[in-house]
């Protein structure tokens, strides 16, 4: 249980050491388990994002036949609110499964979540703080 002002308490005393060892351009997945949304924010209110990317937020591209019966995906919009309170202009990248699946793999850390929403998973790319952000 992390015990520190400040901290969320959703984030563990592990990911709180994972989210300090990641560099600039690592990246950390979300899968589901626990409440994405939610940890989510919690992350964003210690992660910086890349803002020398396209998007630093990146979600798995429906597959064709769940775009064919028009799957919604409602996280997805979660998320983007989310990032956009955190300061994030861009959309949410989408990639194609398999990508994904690979990016995931190379990610510093993946954080298992509990949601259960269909195309919950999550990959954030972390940036740097600006010198006046470190005061």
């Amino acid at each position: 249980m992390v015990v520190l002002k400040g901290v969320p308490a959703l984030l563990s005393p592990e990911l709180l050491f994972a989210l300090a060892r990641m560099g600039h351009g690592d990246e950390i997945g979300v899968a589901p388990r626990r409440s994405a949304p939610t940890l989510l924010e919690a992350v964003l209110k210690l992660l910086p994002l890349d803002t020398y990317v396209e998007s630093p937020a990146a979600v798995m591209e429906l597959e064709p036949s769940d775009w064919e019966r028009g799957l919604q995906t409602p996280v997805w919009r979660s998320y983007e609110s989310i990032l956009f309170m955190a300061g994030c202009t861009s959309t949410l990248a989408k990639i194609e499964r398999f990508e994904f699946y690979e990016r995931a793999k190379k990610a510093f850390a993946v954080v298992a979540t509990g949601e259960t929403a269909l195309y919950g998973n999550l990959i954030l790319k972390k940036g740097v703080l600006a010198p006046d952000a470190l005061l």
